[in-house]
């Protein structure tokens, strides 16, 4: 690191004394410009390359893993909209900052049925907690746990990676701030400069927010929980005799439906298969009948 410092301080040292050497000449010669800005990138990789801040690395080896959490619920009609209602309700109740409901549905289709879906972002330790009481939840509502699963994604490579792009970025800003406060040149130069710093600029935020998505995703851990209805026999078995006395005449419409059109479309060959048959027992039969002879 000492190394490091000493470099970085005699290149400063080299270059102010250029600056000061060559004052009078840039002024006679139009030539002598500041770098161009698009070598400043190259300038900051090449050093950085040859010894300066080396990209960050996770902490004593820490892994940034995202959690993903699903759960699905199996319960009577009657308590899959309370059971919602009170997962949101402890949602709301931990706050923003541990627990936010991002998405909620509720369905109801034919009579005795009903589903409903809830997605949540919430810290690990609160999802722990709701995961360990869930199939006790179910139970104590005459229902049960249908489906669990639980999958990771690893972002070290991408938060590392998207830390160290701002960390270059912010060295090369910094840079630049400097060559518009020590080394002014002629307007193009200037505009071209402040261009460029403001694409740095541009870039900063933009990486600077992705990484806040990426470490949000490591921070609180999505949940998904589905709800569906659970039936028993007795209860399906009735409500298929009550749904067949309800379609009664809607089925007996279909079927009266079905027999005319299969008619029609059998009707044309009956007619055929009706003239053949007359026509092989009125002119065919007898002729080979009287061509027979007679029995001894």
């Amino acid at each position: 690191m000492k190394f490091r410092v000493s470099l970085a301080a005699a290149a400063s040292a080299i270059l102010l004394a250029a600056c000061g050497a060559s004052d009078r000449a840039y002024e006679s010669s139009p030539a002598m410009a500041p770098p161009a800005p698009e070598m400043l990138e190259k300038m900051v990789g090449a050093e950085d390359a040859a010894g300066g801040e080396a990209a960050p690395e996770a902490p004593g080896g820490v892994q940034y893993i995202a959690y993903s959490h699903s759960v699905g619920m199996r319960l009577p009609l009657k308590a899959i909209e309370p059971t919602l209602q009170s997962h949101i309700a402890a949602c709301n109740a931990a706050g923003p900052a541990v627990c936010i409901v991002t998405n909620s549905n509720l369905y109801s289709y034919a009579e005795g049925e009903s589903s409903g879906y809830l997605n949540v972002r919430a810290t690990p330790a609160w999802i722990e907690t709701f995961l360990s009481g869930v199939e006790a939840e179910a139970k104590a509502a005459r229902g049960e746990i249908s489906n669990r699963q639980t999958t990771t994604e690893d972002l070290t490579v991408s938060i590392i990676d998207t830390g160290a792009r701002v960390q270059a970025l912010e060295t090369l800003q910094g840079r630049l701030q400097q060559l518009l406060a020590d080394r002014p040149g002629n307007l193009g130069e200037i505009l071209e400069t402040e261009r460029e710093l403001a694409r740095v600029n541009g870039e900063i935020d933009s990486l600077k927010s992705t990484l806040a998505a990426l470490r949000q995703r490591v921070d609180m851990s999505q949940l998904a929980v589905s709800y569906e209805t659970k039936r028993d026999a007795v209860t399906q078995g009735g409500s298929s005799i009550s749904r067949a006395f309800t379609e009664f005449f809607a089925n007996l419409a279909q079927a009266t439906a079905t027999v005319i059109t299969a008619f029609a479309f059998g009707l044309p060959w009956l007619l055929l298969l009706g003239a053949l048959l007359w026509i092989w027992l009125r002119l065919i039969w007898p002729r080979i009948r009287r061509k027979k002879p007679p029995a001894a």
